[in-house]
């Protein structure tokens, strides 16, 4: 990758036209088949790499600038139908490429070298724990300083620029160290197109003096980007559906369970074409949620074992068969590895390969094809569902209370269910809104997200401003609670900025419930903050911003009335008060067996 060692150079006459000769400072390496003026002004590095940017669905970048990535900047702002948000911190840009990319596919962020790529790196590990393709662009150091013994600024002081590169390379599926010009087009082709492949984050390193160099591989109008498709073994994929219809269709009582790989797979229309012909009950693992129509008719909500919908677990576990498409099983989602499944009675369908009990396995087998495949050769059988059916009885109402008795958790959310449509998307942050959130009966149409296989607190705000951004015409609720929201709330302001209108909920109780739960000490407890004035110290009278403080029913009711008509353009903070022990039931229990299993003893040596 070095190109500017001088004994390199020095065995190069002349310097710029043979083929393979490493270019000096960056410049076009064949100067004598394509003359400079051959080659337009604008067809740069930089630009090169916005235009694939827009070609993939990338409309907005989130960045932080810094002097590594300043000229890069200029480029990508440069390209028409790109558009820079400018945010406050690394972290949250991050984050709002990960909830950018949960809406359109696919995100991108730039950062400045190591103090930029290492603060946004908590962000891309959670993107890549969560299946996202996000384009994470780092501006690295001059080409001159490569190869060298330069210690550069930004850095930890050895005259070593791969530390930020080994820290990448463990969340990101492919990293591309751009330092010259004769494999850059190559190296940004295929890191974009790896990460599209993968649905995992990428990581571009360009070197900060290259960004506007023209050159003859980056012609205005390149080659439309294109991805070649994945294709199923055909001998591997009938061998796989042949051996899951005979499973299934001898089962007594089958169910199926959607799980978040799904999305990576693109087979949520299959899952339902699938769920539409065989007549089992559909289940959802809590990180699904969102991604199966929950107006299905055979719907039966969310399994996520004791703490899940009511009667759904009793289905689910009771069955004879299950189908689990796209699971992830961790600690959190097993509610501490309690979940009553046996092997040997799941089919389990990840987004290349089907597992059968304890064996057979088919790789090579794409989710999408197995599912359409299978839903024509399964036997309707609705038996799980009438069981369903039969012992189902509709939720309860949270019991009532006098308009202006300090507001209770149940009550709000109650409230947040009917604010809900097709026009709306929910964002749950890592706590008790994850629960909470879990028992929202969606609409057709309504867009739902939370992070929980990394669990990141503080993630919400960022997701929040990638998730709107990337949807403006869905109004999104957020609920937050106090102690994550005191991690990325300066990104408020470039909500305003960006002139979004969502609404968000931040559940003021004191403190870290979610911990309090799983094990409690004064840790747990933060300094409270007057978060309404933050927010409209953050505001200063700048942009459309609305906010409200309530502390019981009848003030939440008015503050919703407000937030969905007049203030239907601002960006609503609604700070609710609740008491610090307010929490839902399925928290507790929940929290009771992830303790269980976190405080395990050591096995005996």
């Amino acid at each position: 990758m070095d190109t500017n060692i001088g004994s390199q150079l020095d065995s190069c006459k002349p310097a710029n036209s043979i083929l393979g000769c490493p270019p000096q400072n960056g410049s076009a390496s064949i100067q004598d088949s394509h003359a400079p003026s051959a080659v337009s002004s604008d067809a740069t590095l930089g630009r090169h790499l916005a235009h694939r940017l827009v070609e993939i669905g990338v409309k907005d970048v989130f960045s932080v600038p810094g002097d590594f990535n300043l000229t890069l900047l200029d480029h990508l702002i440069a390209e028409p139908g790109l558009k820079n948000i400018g945010c406050c911190n690394e972290l949250n840009a991050g984050y709002a490429a990960d909830g950018y990319a949960r809406a359109r596919g696919v995100g991108a962020c730039v950062v400045t070298f190591t103090v930029g790529g290492l603060s946004i790196i908590n962000a891309i590990a959670g993107a890549y724990s969560e299946n996202l393709p996000v384009i994470c662009i780092v501006g690295g150091p001059n080409t001159n300083d490569y190869g060298t013994n330069r210690i550069l600024h930004h850095t930890i002081g050895l005259p070593d620029f791969s530390q930020e590169l080994r820290c990448f390379q463990t969340v990101t599926c492919y990293q591309a160290v751009v330092n010259n010009l004769e494999d850059a087009h190559e190296q940004i082709d295929r890191a974009i197109s790896t990460a599209l492949k993968e649905s995992k984050p990428v990581y571009i390193s360009i070197s900060c003096n290259l960004a506007a160099i023209p050159h003859a591989t980056f012609i205005r109008d390149p080659i439309p980007f294109s991805l070649s498709p994945r294709l199923s073994n055909r001998m591997g994929l009938e061998a796989a559906v042949e051996a899951t219809a005979a499973f299934l269709n001898k089962a007594v009582k089958p169910v199926m369970v959607a799980g978040p790989k799904l999305r990576v797979a693109k087979a949520c229309e299959a899952f339902v074409e699938l769920a539409d012909a065989c007549g089992y009950p559909v289940a959802v693992m809590p990180s699904a949620k969102g991604l199966v129509p929950e107006q299905h008719p055979h719907f039966i909500g969310t399994y996520w074992g004791a703490v899940g919908t009511a009667f759904c677990a009793e289905i689910v576990e009771s069955a004879d068969a299950y189908l689990f498409t796209g699971p992830i099983f961790n600690d959190y989602s097993s509610v501490g590895y309690s979940l009553l499944l046996k092997r040997e009675k799941a089919i389990i369908v990840q987004p290349d390969r089907v597992v059968i009990a304890n064996g057979p396995a088919f790789g090579c087998v794409l989710m999408k094809d197995f599912l359409q495949a299978l839903a024509k050769r399964l036997k309707c059988n609705t038996t799980a569902y009438e069981n369903y059916h039969r012992i189902f009885i509709p939720d309860g109402v949270p019991l009532k209370c006098d308009p202006q008795d300090p507001l209770r958790v149940n009550i709000l959310f109650h409230h947040i269910q009917r604010m809900l449509s097709s026009n709306t998307a929910v964002i749950a942050e890592t706590g008790d809104s994850w629960f909470n959130c879990q028992k929202l009966k969606l609409p057709e149409g309504c867009g739902y997200e939370f992070q929980m296989q990394y669990g990141s607190i503080g993630w919400s705000v960022g997701a929040t401003l990638g998730y709107a951004q990337s949807v403006p015409d869905k109004r999104v609720i957020a609920c937050i609670g106090d102690g994550s929201f005191q991690v990325t709330a300066q990104d408020i302001s470039t909500m305003l900025r960006c002139e979004q209108k969502s609404i968000i909920f931040l559940i003021n109780n004191g403190g870290y419930t979610i911990e309090v739960e799983i094990h409690d000490g004064p840790y747990n407890v933060i300094k409270n903050w007057n978060y309404t004035g933050l927010v409209d110290a953050i505001h200063n009278g700048e942009g459309n911003c609305w906010t409200a403080k309530v502390h019981c029913e009848e003030e939440l009711i008015e503050a919703i009335e407000k937030a969905t008509d007049e203030k239907k353009d601002c960006l609503c903070f609604i700070e609710v008060i609740v008491h610090k022990d307010d929490t839902s039931k399925e928290l507790l229990e929940w929290g009771s067996r992830v303790s269980a299993a976190n405080s395990r003893p050591p096995n005996p040596q």
